[in-house]
């Protein structure tokens, strides 16, 4: 298992909300977290393969908002 960050546009937990069923959806992704404190507003993943983390990007852009390493 690998851990992954991508800095996102997520602001509030509504945002997080509207993401949620996108990111639970995708395959190889164990378990996810947004932290709104930090001002990169970081999603850390723990995933299994590589091209999970694109996917994740995918999810949040589909979903409205940005994703970046």
């Amino acid at each position: 298992m690998k851990t992954i960050l991508v800095k996102t546009n997520l602001k509030c937990n509504g945002c997080i909300a509207a993401v949620k069923p996108a990111l639970d959806a995708i395959e190889g992704l164990k378990s996810w977290e947004v932290d709104l404190s930090s001002p990169d507003r970081t999603l850390s993943a723990e995933v299994d393969g590589e091209a999970v983390e694109s996917e994740i990007t995918a999810a949040l852009e589909k979903s409205g908002y940005k994703a970046w390493s």
